[in-house]
């Protein structure tokens, strides 16, 4: 997905923004950058591909070189960033977080009123963050060139601007990411995560809403155009899986929503008469296991460990681009516990069930290492579409997702026509496709938090929260 951290303060604030672009990191995984600002060095900035390597080492070098007191960062799942640009707008940097769905329909526009260009990555496509600019320059202010980019393109993106004299920030027009501001005694920072600007010791000043554009310098903040609070579509996405677990937005906790949304499952599966008889309840580490906590509280069924993730060397199963050596990754990072798996009944819960691929690599783990049987719970509904917004389900076609490969195999393209009946474990399609998944990746039962469960574990009203990639429904 991608975040960013910012900083204008009355101090030198590289390090700020340094260690506030750090703690983004479990938001992406290609590209980390920073780009400072000082009155007599000017505009400083640095790439790298963080593909291997963790964003720390590979700006610890360039930390000791840059000062200035006012910059901004950005960990991006896409393209380099943040660029700097010149125009008749003057020199600024940008650094963006979303999805442009309608890219090559606005690079054709572009072109047909001007004999403008983009540089172009090897792929011949062009950064996403440039475009971005180009859209913006149309216009003759930054607030205006926001506005009319955010409203051509078709999908989200959240801007932040580092200006000479002040940092610029949009949420993107639907509120589907957060962007909070904290204040300390000399200064503001403008993050996705809450914790972060707690542990550099700033404090909760504003959360922008929807459509909202922000100028922060050291001295305050201004409204350069307002929000619309009651268009805010946040992804739910962040309580379940992309979030940090001390992160709160909309108010919400992180870590909490996990621990009552494994409650909810637990309780609706207790009156249901569907809760299996178990030996233990455990997480898909690592974001699956608060989850777990809450179902085994609730459940009454000891919570353990049975398998540890190896880290040291292989942080994140995602990292590589290869889908096989992803797999392989996934794989070697799991160490068992033999005792808490041989002859034992597992309940695992996940965060979610996207591909299928790395969870079906789990399960043939654990029947290898001696288990008895194996349940399967998703923390959340699910996932019948691909995200156009951001990219935790991002993918070519909705048929990379498991239930949509399911459901045609089920029924061919007339299945598509029931996808919600398909998404309600209480049908008779919605159990069919329930079978159909246990016995092709060879679990004993498997259950889905329901859209309900959900939107009650997050506290929000439903009218505030995208269920997109379960519903299709905007």
């Amino acid at each position: 997905m991608g975040g960013f951290f910012g900083a204008t303060t009355k101090r030198d604030c590289v390090l700020d923004v340094f260690f506030g672009v750090d703690y983004h990191s479990h938001l992406g995984t290609r590209f980390g950058g920073m780009c400072i600002y000082d009155k007599d060095q000017g505009f400083q900035r640095q790439i790298h591909n963080i593909t291997n390597t963790p964003f720390r080492t590979k700006f610890e070098d360039d930390v000791s070189k840059m000062q200035g007191c006012c910059g901004i960062g950005c960990i991006s799942d896409d393209d380099p960033q943040p660029l700097l640009i010149r125009s008749h707008l003057g020199v600024f940097a940008i650094t963006t977080v979303g999805i442009i769905k309608n890219a090559e329909e606005l690079i054709e526009r572009y072109f047909s009123n001007s004999n403008s260009q983009f540089m172009a990555m090897g792929s011949g496509k062009v950064n996403a963050t440039e475009l971005v600019s180009a859209l913006i320059n149309r216009k003759e202010s930054l607030v205006e060139g926001i506005r009319y980019a955010q409203e051509l393109i078709d999908g989200s993106e959240t801007i932040m601007i580092l200006t000479p004299n002040s940092i610029i920030v949009a949420r993107d027009k639907m509120g589907r990411l957060p962007v909070l501001i904290g204040k300390s005694d000399d200064g503001y920072c403008i993050s996705f995560e809450s914790f972060v600007y707690q542990k550099l010791e700033y404090t909760d000043f504003y959360e922008l809403s929807a459509q909202e554009i922000v100028e922060v310098t050291p001295d305050g903040m201004k409204v350069l155009s307002p929000g619309v609070e009651q268009q805010k579509r946040i992804c739910a996405f962040l309580w379940t899986y992309y979030g940090y677990p001390n992160s709160n937005y909309e108010g919400k906790n992180v870590e909490l929503m996990r621990y009552k949304n494994g409650e909810i499952m637990a309780r609706n599966e207790k009156m249901d008469g569907t809760l299996p008889d178990i030996d233990y309840v455990a997480g898909v580490p690592d974001s699956g296991i608060p989850h777990a906590i809450g179902y085994a509280n609730q459940s009454g069924k000891a919570f353990s460990r049975p398998f540890i993730k190896y880290t040291p060397t292989w942080s994140r199963s995602f990292t590589p681009t290869n889908q096989k050596i992803r797999n392989q990754v996934a794989k070697m990072k799991q160490i068992p516990v033999p005792e808490l798996i041989k002859d034992k009944k597992l309940l695992l819960v996940d965060d979610s069930i996207v591909r299928g691929t790395q969870l079906q690599e789990t399960v043939n783990f654990l029947y290898k290492s001696g288990a008895k049987e194996v349940h399967m719970r998703s923390a959340c509904p699910p996932i019948m579409y691909s995200c156009k917004y951001l990219n935790f389900s991002r993918g070519n076609s909705d048929m990379e997702l498991l239930t949509r490969r399911i459901i045609q195999e089920l029924e061919g393209d007339e299945g598509h026509k029931h996808i919600e009946e398909y998404a309600n474990a209480k049908t008779q399609r919605g159990q069919c496709m329930l079978r159909h998944i246990c016995k092709k990746l060879g679990f004993d039962s498997l259950g889905f938090q329901s859209i309900d469960g959900l939107l009650e574990a997050i506290g929000l009203d439903k009218d505030k929260v995208c269920t997109y990639c379960w519903t299709g429904k905007e």
